[in-house]
Parts: C-alpha cells; structure tokens; sequence
C-alpha cells in the first residue's frame, strides 16, 4: 500500500531562484545537485523531498509516492496493468538519481508521471534547515501533500481510490458546482487533493507543514521583505483545521505553508463542507494570485 508522499519533482526556466527562495525563506536545507542541475531541497532526514529540474516551460515532472514494502512494487504494477495503465520498471540509475532502493512509474489517465518508490534513502540527524526554523512535519506522513487539478474530479476519484488505493478523508463544494476532494494514506488529513477545472490539468500547490505557529510567521515575514508574492492570507481550513497562508513560486505553482493540522486513522468519517477556510484565506492583490498554479488543456480522459 503507498505510504506517503516521499519526494516531488518539477520542471521550470526560474529553477536556479530556488536555490534562493528553498533556503533563505522555506528554510529548507539544500543539498547537492542532480546531474542535470536540479535544484534539490531537504526538509527532514530524507535525503532529498523536492527537485527543481532545468526545463522550457513550468510543469510537474513527477510525483514520488512511498510503498511499504518491496511486495508492493509488484502487486501495484498488477493492478494498474488491471487497469490498462503501462508500468515501467525503474533502471537502477533512475532510482539512484532519486535516492531510493527501487521504483516502478507510469502515466496516469491525466499525464502525470507517479512513481511508486521503496526504500527512500535517509542520513538520520544531518538536517540543517536552511535558516532558524523549528524544522518540518513529515515522518510517517511524508513531505506534505500536493493538489492535482483534472477535468473531471469524479474520474480521478475512482482512479485513486480503486486503483492506488487512496481514502477519502473529505470534500468541499466549488463555486458553481462540483467538488474539490481530499485523500489520506496515512495520518495526514490528506496527502493527495483533486481540484476539478473542466478541460484543464495541472497542479495547484504543494503544502509543507512546520510545527509551530510562529514558523509561518516569520516565513510569512520573510516573504513581505523579500517580495515573495503572497497568494492567499493567513487563515485556517474547515478541513484539516491548518492555520496558514500561499505563496506563489517562480514556477507557477503555490505553496501553502502551514501549522496544526488535524490527523485521521482507520476509525475517520468522510464530511462535506460548502466552504473551504474558516477565516482567512484571502486572495491578495498580487499579481499572480488568481493563479490557479501550473495549468494546460486537457481533453476529457477515462480512468483506465
């Protein structure tokens, strides 16, 4: 069964400015390079969770989930050939390059790249964040979670839930229909989100959670001085309960950075809410703030 969310990967013309903004304001720890130049960042004892790799246009490059086993490779590999999803085996240098033991990956029905991965490599208490930081919640419950857009969020439902194997923790009524639906596959309220924008697909934001309050304080700070674009105001989220606010990177996406989230175990009901954030949550007057992150058309696609 996958396990969290291990490690995330993007493509963009802006990737040298994360060198900047995954340290000096993230507080991330960046580490060496990949061999293509990529920008790679660290939040925890995991060797790396994000790679920000040279690209001509800003897009995900792939999305790292964790197995908790290596009988898991196989049995994934089955149930997506099941569904008419093409496997491939991941080459010894590809799961070097993203320092883990072994990996499987395939393109879903929507584009996107997932790679099932086991065995993340990790150097236990060597994370320096890259500025005064409490440090970050990950653990069991990974790097944090990243929100998919898809034309049709219904579809992706069945697709991640029957086929990965995701669990529905809740959803949120849109404007003018439809929802937006979260997904947990562990602890974490939700490591996996679905945002529906018809013939659309793309990535919203990713979420990196730190364990105090006053860690997106000054991260909210550091963000005003440095002219970082705040995307959304603090606030808190109906759902999960997290306090925090957006900023938008240099590529596109956002990032929400964020404190206190509730956790779920197997005893968690499914709920429905007409709003997202209790309070908060504004969409600013930056120029990038009506962003709705890396986005492309789409035809509507099938699950399988």
């Amino acid at each position: 069964m996958l396990t969290s969310l291990a490690y995330l990967g993007f493509r963009s013309p802006n990737f040298a400015q994360w060198a900047e903004l995954g340290p000096d304001v993230l507080g991330c720890m960046r580490v060496p390079d990949g061999e293509d130049g990529a920008v790679r960042l660290r939040i925890d004892d995991a060797e790396w969770r994000l790679a920000i790799h040279p690209g001509e246009e800003d897009e995900v490059a792939y999305l790292g989930w964790a197995v908790e086993s290596e009988r898991d490779l196989p049995e994934y590999a089955a149930r997506l050939a099941a569904a008419g999803i093409e496997v491939q085996q991941g080459s010894a240098e590809l799961a070097e390059a993203r320092s883990v033991d072994q990996l499987i990956w395939f393109i879903d029905p929507w584009g996107f790249r997932h790679e099932l991965a086991w065995g993340q490599y990790v150097d236990p208490g060597t994370f320096r964040p890259g500025r005064p930081l409490t440090g970050f919640v990950t653990g069991e419950q990974g790097l944090g979670h990243a929100v998919l857009i898809l034309p049709d969020a219904a579809a992706g439902h069945e697709f991640f839930t029957e086929v990965l194997g995701f669990r529905l923790s809740d959803k949120i009524a849109r404007p003018g229909g439809g929802y937006s639906r979260f997904y947990h596959c562990n602890g974490r309220h939700h490591s996996l989100a679905l945002a529906e924008v018809p013939g659309s697909v793309g990535l919203n934001h990713i979420m990196l959670q730190v364990p105090d309050i006053d860690d997106v304080g000054t991260t909210y700070d550091l963000c005003v001085e440095r002219g970082v674009p705040i995307r959304k105001t603090l606030g808190r989220h109906t759902n999960d309960q997290m306090i925090s606010f957006y900023l938008t990177t240099p590529s596109s996406f956002h990032i929400e950075y964020g404190y206190g989230a509730i956790e779920v175990d197997e005893s968690w009901v499914p709920a429905t809410y007409r709003r997202p954030s209790t309070w908060g949550h504004k969409l600013t007057d930056e120029p990038t703030a009506k962003s709705p992150g890396i986005l492309r058309r789409h035809p509507q696609p099938t699950a399988g």
